[in-house]
């Protein structure tokens, strides 16, 4: 049997391209065109499923090409409803994805990955404490919100909609293949979401941001931010020594100015660190810029991390502080923390 490694990955050829393909192939050009529907508007992963084309026609797609499909390797379900999904790739990697299901609000947000791994070496991070091995494709993230989707509407009846690109790996550092993947949602020959359903999370990239905007994206983004001013952010957030918070809130208004999207600030509470009501002021400085809203995440703990999770009642007065002062806050508490699935543990465990 021919190794999949000489054929071509047919989900990296541009519809224009697949129809040459097919024309090459002696097919006339609308195959080209039902190939690319199978692909992206329906989510085959393989060509047999290609129910409408001819077995011959399929059989010679398998000799040409290849779908470099990811498939589920392990799926756990939290008592709150969370599942969390680990995919294996078509070069073996593992990465993670999880769907946390809201069935009171209607809101079933799929967390997709970006990266095996993750070169920022957050402190609190277990994903951070990885090596990057590689970006993931477009392909491969789209392969895990069409997996959750059917996971969503089999197991709750409803179908994703969300996506927050807060998984595996910095999404700016993945820009192509997370804005071609956000392409293939978007489009209405693929998905069709709306990408005001879509959130790209950020450990904080000052040119990556503004390229986001001068790219006219219409994703909302999220600063994972964590502390409100430089010294904090530089000892638990490396990245931030060469994007310190003046060049991130300087891009960040330019995102704002250029889009108008909608933009929220990340804040994990870590007890008696950047949890007390001095570190909610400075916060509120970095809120009279532009509109924003704040969600404050309880910490996951995580292996020999120094970190301890802030005590509600702490939270509780943060949160307050920032509403009475008219800012817009969500104190999110954690999902899927029995399978290490919350913010922050992904790490393909087993």
């Amino acid at each position: 049997m021919e190794s999949t490694l000489a054929k071509i990955d047919i989900r990296q050829l541009s519809k224009e391209e697949l129809e040459q393909a097919l024309v090459d192939l002696g097919e006339p050009r609308f195959r080209g065109r039902q190939v690319y529907e199978w692909l992206w508007r329906k989510g085959a992963d393989s060509f047999e499923a290609m129910t409408n084309l001819s077995k011959p026609l399929r059989q010679t797609l398998e000799m040409h090409f290849a779908i470099q499909a990811i498939v589920v390797d392990k799926v756990q379900h939290s008592s709150d409803g969370t599942i969390k999904s680990r995919f294996r790739l078509h070069d073996g990697f593992l990465v993670e994805s999880v769907l946390i299901p809201v069935p009171d609000e209607q809101r079933f947000t799929v967390c997709v990955s970006c990266q095996v791994g993750c070169s920022l070496t957050c402190t609190f991070c277990a994903t951070g404490r990885m090596k990057r091995v590689r970006n993931l494709d477009a392909a491969e993230i789209f392969d895990q919100v069409v997996a959750v989707n059917r996971q969503s509407e089999e197991v709750f009846g409803h179908p994703l909609t969300n996506i927050v690109y807060m998984g595996m790996g910095e999404p700016l550092l993945a820009y192509k293949p997370v804005m071609d993947s956000i392409a293939h949602i978007t489009s209405p020959e693929g998905l069709g979401m709306s990408a005001k359903r879509i959130t790209v999370s950020t450990a904080g990239i000052a040119k990556m941001i503004k390229k986001l905007a001068d790219d006219n994206s219409k994703v909302n983004l999220a600063l994972s931010l964590h502390a409100a001013d430089d010294a904090k952010r530089n000892e638990i957030m490396p990245i931030n020594e060469q994007n310190d918070l003046a060049s991130l809130m300087d891009a960040l208004e330019y995102f704002y100015r250029k889009t108008q999207n909608r933009i929220s600030y990340e804040y994990i509470a870590f007890q008696n660190f950047n949890d007390g009501l001095d570190d909610a002021a400075k916060l509120l400085k970095l809120c009279r810029r532009f509109p924003v809203r704040v969600n404050i995440i309880e910490y996951n703990p995580i292996d020999d991390a120094p970190f301890l999770q802030s005590a509600a009642h702490r939270i509780d007065d943060f949160a307050r502080f920032l509403r009475d002062r008219d800012v817009m806050v969500t104190v999110r508490r954690s999902r899927g923390k029995d399978i290490d699935a919350a913010c922050g543990q992904l790490a393909n465990k087993e």
